[in-house]
């Protein structure tokens, strides 16, 4: 499969897997670039001296292409910025902040740019800024979300039809089924989340593994629209956090049960009663461990299959 993402991404196909907080550490990152798909090192759960590790074994492991994932609104976003650089990382998938403050100096850099979007109006913006290619990310994304509530198949045309870089799809994304769904909408490419974060190389605990596993349609709910947007899966602390919207609590209020470290706690810790778990709606397609590659080759095998057998329905 050639098309502007592979070429752009120097990948054998056209997916990333997703820099999940808790979840993209170098061994996960290996693993996708050892499918032929590009690895992502999720730095937004990393300290600097963290990430510069990560990079360091992943670059010991492969030669092959990887990007790292930074959100913008990363406290120490000049050091890692900065360990990106002086480390020769030659991807870099930006996302929750303005791609126009880093774009310019990453690209100075030779440092391809894809950044994450949620709407529209962002996603020209991205553009603007000289990002290479845009992932647009719709309403089913597990992790942090729009505020817009735009569901991927709706959000994918529109986008497609606005710009002129190129746009990876994002949420609720699972399947060759799907990948097929959204590239004949007008995406050149597909990232994923839910799955690797659930696969066997995931950095994740293996409770929160588990407990993607276990779960229903309808178990995840897009919370805290008013702070972070976030996508969670129902256990005690969403109940909890769910009680205070009810009774119309103030947004302090609602920063207090917060508090800090609720991600870690759940999904790298292991606490599934007090923890922050961030997943997708895709997680109830998810019900049995898997490697990276059973993953990647099964999704190839049934894209192929699903736009062979469309194809016949078409004539």
């Amino acid at each position: 499969m050639i098309n502007r993402v592979t070429e752009l991404l120097n990948v054998r196909y056209p997916i990333i897997q997703a820099g999940m907080i808790w979840c993209s550490g170098w061994k996960l990152a290996h693993a996708a670039c050892e499918a032929d798909i590009l690895g992502v090192i999720g730095a937004g759960s990393m300290y600097p001296d963290v990430l510069k590790s990560h990079i360091a074994k992943l670059q010991s492991a492969t030669n092959k292409s990887f990007a790292v994932n930074v959100p913008l609104l990363y406290p120490n976003i000049e050091d890692v910025m900065d360990i990106i650089i002086k480390s020769k990382v030659k991807c870099v998938i930006t996302s929750a902040g303005n791609p126009a403050i880093w774009t310019p100096k990453l690209k100075k850099e030779g440092i391809k740019v894809l950044h994450v979007i949620a709407n529209t109006k962002f996603a020209l913006k991205a553009e603007s800024a000289g990002v290479d290619a845009i992932i647009a990310e719709g309403f089913e994304a597990g992790g942090h979300n729009g505020k817009e509530e735009t569901t991927t198949l709706c959000l994918i045309p529109e986008i497609a039809s606005k710009v002129q870089i190129p746009v990876i799809a994002a949420g609720g994304i699972a399947s060759g089924k799907s990948m097929a769904a959204v590239m004949a909408l007008g995406a050149e490419g597909v990232q994923i989340g839910s799955r690797f974060a659930a696969c066997e190389e995931s950095s994740a605990h293996d409770s929160f593994k588990q407990a993607i596993r276990n779960a229903q349609e309808g178990d995840t709910k897009l919370m805290l629209k008013d702070i972070v947007p976030v996508r969670l899966l129902r256990n005690k602390f969403f109940n909890d956090l769910e009680e205070v919207y009810n009774a119309c609590k103030t947004k302090e209020e609602k920063i207090e049960l917060l508090g800090r470290a609720r991600a870690k706690q759940g999904m790298f810790n292991g606490d599934m009663d007090e923890g922050e778990l961030e997943i997708g709606q895709v997680s109830s397609m998810i019900s049995k461990p898997e490697t990276v590659q059973d993953i990647v080759a099964e999704i190839i095998l049934d894209y192929n299959t699903t736009v062979t057998q469309a194809a016949k329905h078409l004539l």
